[in-house]
């Protein structure tokens, strides 16, 4: 029997021309893409699409099912119009609070995926530079949903996003270009691109250190968490950053910590939780994106 995820990607496929193309409007990778049209074309019992090598064709049969697809994808769109009508869904606000790194990098493709499904909810964004801000908003009452590192002791419901990788951030020039991964000893009597004291990454830089032996000695610190692969690829010293900040077009070498460094990160809520805040926590587990596409390949079995 066909999902209305199979029926989907099929009808993605065929507006977009191509399975590249469809996987990335997707935010899926393509072997997925094309695991699931197998298996949709094996429930139906034969082919949909002839694979050409610069384009996709519909089959007989695929020309026969497109339009029950689409019809499909439309009650279903129907259908859940209705039911969020119902849930108070279609219109409101939801206050979601975050830490900056995570805004710049996690938040965004979930956002985008939110705004399409509602577009009427408007979402208000408060961000803190440490976690404990974070928890501490949250536990006043002051947002819906927090986004950010795992909170200890919370009593509430808590959703795990995924496992946020650390890497370090050099110039293109630096004598350990090159390499993939550097114990952080051997950076320790560099200057390093570090953060104003209170925020959660100068936390995270500081603990790293000090867990190779030394104290990092900041030749600049930096409020802004997006400035730091700017200054470290200008020179001024090494900067530990989360890897799903790192721009795709970044100049700079980039080098994973060994032993690695790494955080968990959760959407958290007081009590069970309202429809609003559910569907934007079920958005985020589905489209949140701890590590960026540009960069799965290198972190692949890591």
């Amino acid at each position: 029997m066909a999902s209305l995820r199979q029926l989907e990607y099929l009808v993605t496929v065929v507006d977009e021309g191509s399975f590249t193309r469809a996987a990335q409007v997707l935010h899926v990778t393509q072997p997925a893409l094309s695991h699931q049209l197998r298996a949709l074309e094996r429930a139906v019992g034969g082919p949909l699409l002839e694979r050409l090598p610069r384009a996709v064709r519909l089959t007989p049969m695929g020309r026969a099912m497109l339009p029950h697809a689409r019809a499909a994808l439309a009650d279903a769109r129907r259908a859940r119009c209705a039911a969020r009508r119902t849930a108070g869904l279609e219109a409101g606000e939801l206050t979601v609070a975050t830490v900056y790194s995570v805004t710049l990098g996690v938040l965004p493709p979930a956002l985008r995926d939110w705004r399409k499904s509602y577009p009427d909810v408007h979402i208000a964004l408060s961000e803190f530079r440490h976690g404990d801000g974070l928890r501490a908003a949250m536990a006043a009452g002051e947002a819906d949903v927090a986004v950010g590192p795992r909170p200890a002791g919370w009593k509430g419901l808590v959703r795990d996003l995924g496992v946020e990788e650390f890497v370090v951030l050099l110039p293109a020039g630096d004598p350990l270009a090159g390499t993939d991964r550097v114990d952080l000893r051997e950076l320790a009597d560099r200057h390093w691109v570090h953060y104003a004291e209170d925020h959660g990454l100068a936390t995270v830089l500081d603990r790293a250190a000090a867990a190779a032996g030394f104290t990092p000695r900041a030749a600049v610190r930096t409020e802004q968490t997006a400035a730091a692969p700017v200054l470290a690829s200008a020179g001024l010293g090494p900067a530990l950053v989360p890897v799903n900040i790192v721009p795709p077009r970044f100049g700079g070498t980039l080098l994973r910590p060994d032993p690695p460094i790494r955080r968990d990160l959760v959407a958290y809520r007081r009590g069970s939780g309202d429809p609003l805040s559910t569907a934007f926590v079920e958005t985020l587990a589905r489209h949140a994106s701890v590590l960026p596409s540009h960069l799965r390949g290198r972190f692949a079995g890591a």
